[in-house]
Parts: structure tokens; sequence; C-alpha cells
């Protein structure tokens, strides 16, 4: 059991992740078959407009999300423990961005319409404290995203010490999609969905790590072929067992109180 009664895996079982949503390019059209799901359910995610649209980026890296939401208009701000990916922003991006973590002295509450955590809340001693700053952070009616690994997922059972998320000691936590929800609820949000993210990438890097561990490669080895890895990927995507998760999240508005007197 982890703090705040929440069960979670420990160092033992942390999961290494990739930053946030990829760049998108531009590519010709291939027609979609109609039983696919579309491109949405990869971490290609980008929230819909909301409120004032004031976004905080928690563990914004190099800050490519914050300048691809600054282009779409939004007023973003970024946040990260790294001074390096700090400097590398306010001097190649010019884009606002915070050194340090949750809770932040320079952040006031309810100052933000939308707060996105891309692969960073696996990094942090107690979630919960983070988890509950960003509701405070966020106004009434305010929307919270939040991906991290899967350590329920059929990748980890496939490679255990070989998947790629293993990589020791960077991250501290990591959830199924049942603790995610919970931990999430626990800081005062409704969970509006738990999706599923695909990640092929993440399973030819395992099977690649393979050759790194006291493992048989066996049949995993072939999942370092791209047509292999997206045939798997797609299989854990539809048993919901995909190697990483997608929550959603608001801050429900607090009921009114009457105060007139009868």
């Amino acid at each position: 059991m982890g703090r705040n009664g929440v069960p979670f895996v420990r160092e033992q079982k942390m999961v290494a992740a990739s930053r946030g949503p990829g760049s998108s390019g531009t590519k010709a059209r291939i027609p979609r078959l109609g039983f696919l799901p579309r491109r949405r359910h990869r971490e290609r995610f980008e929230p819909r407009w909301h409120g004032r649209g004031r976004l905080l980026d928690f563990g914004c890296g190099a800050g490519s999300f914050l300048e691809r939401m600054h282009e779409r208009g939004w007023n973003v701000t970024g946040l990260d423990i790294s001074a390096a990916a700090v400097n590398q922003i306010q001097s190649g991006l010019g884009l606002p961005v915070l050194l340090g973590s949750l809770p932040h002295p320079e952040l006031a509450p309810e100052s933000f319409d939308v707060i996105t955590m891309w692969q960073s809340l696996e990094h942090v001693h107690d979630p919960q404290i983070v988890l509950r700053q960003a509701h405070d952070l966020l106004v009434a009616g305010g929307k919270l995203y939040v991906a991290v690994p899967n350590i329920d997922s059929l990748p980890f059972r496939w490679f255990g010490p070989a998947w790629y998320g293993l990589d020791l000691p960077r991250h501290l936590t990591h959830f199924s999609p049942v603790t995610l929800q919970v931990m999430i609820e626990r800081a005062g949000f409704r969970v509006r969905k738990v999706r599923m993210v695909r990640h092929s990438s993440w399973l030819r890097a395992s099977a690649q790590l393979t050759r790194r561990f006291p493992l048989e490669p066996g049949w995993r080895r072939w999942l370092t072929a791209k047509s292999a890895s997206r045939l798997a990927t797609w299989y854990s995507y539809w048993t919901r067992q995909s190697d990483c998760i997608l929550a959603q999240a608001v801050k429900e508005e607090q009921p009114r109180i009457n105060t007139e007197k009868r």
C-alpha cells in the first residue's frame, strides 16, 4: 500500500516513459478502416479549448507541447524541475516557464482552466500532494489530463524487467487504471474516463532491452519489427491492457448555498 492507502508499485516496478504528446507532421491521407479507433487514442492528444485558455503543463520537458498549444492560441505556462529544460524554453521559445514542482509559490489558486501531466506524475515522491495542488490551481469546471505508464499491462507481463518502462531509479510511482482513478478522485476531481494509449515504439524498445537481461528472447524478438509490434500494441489496446493510460478529470463546481432567510 502506498501513501493515503492507494496501492502502487515502488522502485522495483518503476516505468520509464517518453515525453508527452508527439509532434504532428503533414502526411498523406489514408482511408481509415471503420473498425479501427481514431488517432486520438494515441498520446498525440490535445485538450479542447476551455474557459479562458489558461494552460499549465506540469513536467513540460523541452517545451514541444507548450509551443504547439501556444501556436493554437492558448495562454500557456510550463513547470519543470530541470533547470536546463527551463533555460532552453526561456531562451529558445520565449514562453513562460517556472522551475520546480507543485506546490509552487508563484502559482495562484484558481488561475488555470486546464492542467496537463504528460508522463510526469510518476516522477514525484507524493503524487497525491501534486494532484491536490492541481485541484487548487484549477477554476471550477477546470480540466485535468494525466498520462502515465500502466503497470497493469500486457507488455509489462511479457517483458518483466526488460520492459521499456523499468528505468530505475528515475520513476518513483506507477499506476494501474484503477489506482490512477482512485488517487485523482481522492484529490477532489471527478474522473470522466481512463482510456488506453498505444505506443508500439515502447514494445520495440522492450524487445531490444531483452538482450540486457537474463531472459530468453524467444518470441519477444519478433516485436522488434514494426509490423509485429503494431499488431501486439493493437491487441493490448483492444483488451484494455496497453502500457500507457490517459485519465481525463474535471474539478466540479461547488453547489451554491442559499443563505437567504425564509
